[in-house]
């Protein structure tokens, strides 16, 4: 096949207009006022607040101030499983809002709940009963809510996992009525293929949201999740709509998956947009409130992991994409991935900051990834602050009818975060013995670095390859956090691999795709006796990374690695901390960086931990009652400062602590 002229330029992609950026200013980041008014603290999601009652001296002192259950304990469920069986209420990954005194969140199972930053009194609950219209897409999660305001009118925003867009009064909890239809707008609405009430082959919804919308200059833009490991070829096309925040009108839709004449549809061979879906915007989103931009952080188009049926680079899949926020027009965009096929979608929202290069001021955007790279360009025009390259990739695949794209792009500048690829040095080497185990457990698989083809597993053959950062990304969903004031960038990320596995789906299921994905469970994996690690480690870390200069400014394991510390064959080994106790999501403050981690407190219980920024030292750490689900948050009320997040248990709190 001759390959199509693609409309990728890394040096810039797409400019409909060259404009003078401003002077570096920190007015629009970082929460402020004591408030936590966005997801990622404010619409840059930069995750940081300037409050430092709370530092490393007094750290460790931090008690509950208040526990709050879940709204979704007090839910009939053996009730609801009779109509909607795998219903559950474990995955609280919440952050809450603080807004006036006024905490605002939403529960696993869709519910939104107003509590006093104080108290941790409930002020009111609202209930749609979402969840009795079908099982969700993915998992019974939803992460976050919105806030407007216009002065007089105060809005909660949130969408659900039936692909509404839902509006409340921010003092009541009771719908808008003059919003939408009495208070909601159909999100799958106008998008092709989104069939209310159709389901995917495991009966799961097709379309639905998990991740807060973000709200400016009075526009509405929610994320939704759409069905992965398809089965056929045809889906929903993730496109983002611009939604009025007084009305519910829709004022624009972006085609994530360009349709005929419109930029990028000839990335799609044959015509493959006419069918083709996902590229949805699943995660969280950012916008430079001065500016007036929008940032989308895209994701894999249909079937993740299979490409035959759509040759191409297929944008706008795995990209970055600025759009004007009042009108929906494209600015400028980035693919970081030319015809995905290892589910390397971006996975969080990418972090604003102003920087300084070379002496010369740069309004920036970093992105993080699940490949393990941070793609750092001037939000403005979208040209890269340090060169990207696009360099030679291996295109083997033994798929049949797949052609994987000969390039991909490579930042030369940060370097990665996290391990890409699997070569026999990579191999865990704690002994000679246990080196040796690694390399007979990898014999029946393909090693190579980022971006090896998949393949089949073939009986008496290969069984695959060893894929890392593995599908679940280097970088998660938690993010990353930058620092206006120092331009620091802290990256949570995680050491694992992936096997993917494949089959052919039944057309008697409605299958036409020639390949799926199977599942990381499914199968042969390579895998250690005794329950021994594969890789060296660390197994977690967090990484700071300068962007003035494009340079790791320090990397530190998260967490000692206890759960392999005392295994029988290395408890007697001098190693160094080996990581693995979690890559939940950072909040940063005036002197601290903080985050949970699953081990390493009161008998080796889950913890709070406190780091410096400037070196990634612990230097405080505080018990949980229970492991972290959500990423933590800060606020300031009535001159205490407390430390919010979300936590396990029989049924799932938010908690909140503070000084004594």
């Amino acid at each position: 096949m001759s390959r199509i002229a693609s409309p990728r330029c890394v040096c810039a992609a797409w400019c409909c207009a060259v404009l003078l950026s401003p002077a570096p200013s920190l007015a629009q980041y970082g929460a402020t006022d004591g408030e936590w008014r966005s997801y990622g603290g404010d619409l840059g999601s930069t995750k940081y607040s300037p409050l430092d009652q709370i530092d490393a001296t007094n750290f460790r002192d931090l008690r509950l101030a208040w526990r709050w259950q879940s709204a979704d304990g007090s839910l009939d469920l053996e009730a609801i499983r009779q109509q909607v069986p795998r219903v559950q209420f474990r995955m609280f990954q919440a952050t809450p809002l603080m807004v006036e005194g006024v905490l605002y969140l939403s529960t696993a199972m869709h519910q939104v709940a107003a509590v006093d930053a104080a108290t941790g009194d409930t002020l009111w609950v609202h209930n749609p009963e979402v969840y009795l219209g079908g099982s969700p897409t993915h998992f019974y999660n939803s992460r976050g809510v919105a806030y407007w305001t216009d002065g007089d009118d105060a809005r909660i925003f949130f969408g659900t996992n039936e692909g509404y867009l839902l509006a409340l009064d921010a003092s009541t909890g009771q719908p808008v009525l003059d919003f939408g239809d009495s208070g909601r707008v159909d999100l799958m609405e106008g998008i092709p293929r989104a069939v209310r009430g159709e389901t995917n082959y495991r009966g799961r919804n097709l379309f639905g949201v998990a991740s807060p919308p973000i709200v400016a200059h009075d526009v509405v833009v929610t994320p939704s999740v759409i069905s992965d490991g398809a089965i056929h070829k045809e889906a929903p096309p993730g496109w983002l709509k611009g939604i009025d925040a007084r009305t519910g009108e829709t004022k624009w839709m972006f085609r994530t998956v360009p349709q005929a004449d419109d930029f990028g549809a000839d990335t799609w061979l044959n015509e493959s947009w006419r069918y083709s879906g996902n590229a949805n915007v699943w995660t969280m989103l950012s916008v430079d409130d001065e500016l007036g931009y929008i940032y989308l952080p895209t994701g894999t188009p249909t079937g993740d992991y299979y490409g035959g049926h759509r040759l191409g680079d297929n944008l706008f899949a795995e990209s970055l994409v600025a759009l004007d926020i009042e009108t929906g027009q494209r600015m400028w965009h980035f693919q970081a991935v030319h015809h995905g096929v290892w589910d390397y979608d971006f996975p969080a929202a990418p972090n604003l900051v102003d920087i300084t290069v070379d002496g010369r001021s740069v309004k920036a955007i970093a992105q993080v990834s699940k490949q393990g790279f941070t793609y750092v360009f001037d939000r403005v025009t979208g040209d890269p602050v340090w060169p990207i390259e696009e360099r030679p990739v291996a295109t083997d695949t033994d798929l049949e009818g797949d052609i994987l794209s000969p390039t991909q792009p490579f930042p030369t500048k940060p370097p990665p975060f996290e391990y890409q690829g699997v070569s026999i040095d990579d191999l865990v080497d704690f002994t000679p013995e246990i080196r040796a185990m690694a390399v007979e457990a990898v014999k029946n698989f393909r090693l190579g670095p980022l971006f090896s083809p998949p393949m089949l597993s073939v009986d008496g053959g290969l069984q695959g390859t060893i894929q890392r950062p593995y599908v679940g990304g280097g970088a998660s969903w938690t993010g990353a956090a930058v620092d206006p004031e120092t331009g620091l960038l802290y990256v949570p990320s995680m050491n694992r691999f992936s096997v993917l596995k494949y089959y052919t789906p039944d057309p008697a299921d409605g299958g036409n795709l020639r390949y799926t994905f199977r599942g990381l469970a499914a199968g042969t994996q390579p895998r250690m006796p005794q329950g021994l690690p594969l890789l060296k480690p660390p197994y977690t870390r967090i990484t700071a990374i300068d962007l003035n200069t494009g340079e790791h400014a320090w990397m530190q394991p998260n967490g000692d690695g206890n759960r392999y510390r005392n295994h029988p064959l290395l408890r007697d080994l001098d190693l160094p901390p080996l990581g693995g106790e979690g890559h939940g999501g950072p909040v940063l403050t005036k002197t601290l960086l903080i985050s949970a981690l699953s081990a390493g407190g009161t008998d080796d219980g889950p913890r709070l931990v406190a780091r410096d920024k400037a070196s990634g030292v612990i230097v405080g750490s505080v018990d949980l009652p229970s492991g972290a689900i959500g990423t933590p948050m800060t606020y300031m009320y009535e001159g205490t400062q407390y430390i919010a997040l979300t936590v396990g248990g029989e049924v799932p709190e938010l908690i909140a602590l503070s000084l004594p």
